[in-house]
């Protein structure tokens, strides 16, 4: 029970963190203020995962920097590879799109997230994990509590893309070329959550809207 409650705190941290970030940074580049992330809650879950990857597999190799900074880049690559997968195939969506970078991965990864990766892994294993796991005390009540409204937060985030699913299927048989168009106005028009998403997601596209472009060229 201490060994999962150490791993959840760090998790929930670290997604908190990596929300923070996300969201400085799309103000920084936009210009304004979006709430990232697919769940309601302010955190992104991938960096809470990646940080704890990064923690439990990757504190051997504090010997070396370099190598501690590789295989961050290689840890973490392919956890955005596969989260990026494993989403398009659950909800037939594509969150996010690196096509237009240089030096991608059928624009799931690309060398302009990967460096920055392996900086964060080497701060993260270096600096911000053994702070951050002498300062973390939370009593029982507040873990609970936390715990429950995060396991809430991701049950009522799943039903709702689980809609935005549906929406997107149905959709898909339009074979217009404004797919993509048409379920982020269905979108919009729904639930503040269904508005939030796509503002979290601005690569948003569907899988045909994908196909499409690419028979054009």
């Amino acid at each position: 029970m201490l060994v999962f409650k150490k791993y959840f705190s760090l998790f929930i941290i670290y997604s908190l963190i990596g929300w923070t970030m996300e969201v400085i940074w799309t103000l920084f580049t936009d210009k304004k203020l979006v709430n990232r992330g697919f769940l309601i809650g302010p955190y992104c879950p991938i960096y809470g995962v990646g940080c704890l990857l990064l923690i439990i597999f990757l504190d051997r190799f504090k010997y070396s920097v370099l190598l501690l900074f590789l295989m961050s880049i290689v840890v973490c690559s392919i956890l955005e590879y596969s989260t990026s997968y494993i989403m398009e195939k659950l909800f037939k969506a594509r969150w996010w799109d690196y096509s237009e970078y240089k030096f991608n991965l059928n624009g799931r990864i690309c060398a302009a997230t990967m460096i920055p990766f392996g900086v964060l892994g080497v701060l993260v294993v270096y600096f911000l994990n053994p702070f951050v796991s002498s300062i973390i005390n939370f009593n029982n009540i507040v873990f609970i509590f936390i715990l429950v409204l995060f396991l809430i937060d991701f049950g009522v985030s799943f039903g709702i893309i689980e809609n935005m699913k549906g929406t997107i299927t149905n959709v898909a048989k339009d074979s217009t070329e404004e797919i993509t168009k048409r379920v982020r106005e269905l979108l919009f028009s729904k639930s503040i959550f269904h508005k939030r998403l796509i503002k979290a997601f601005p690569s948003f596209r569907s899988p045909i809207d994908k196909l499409k472009s690419i028979v054009r060229k």
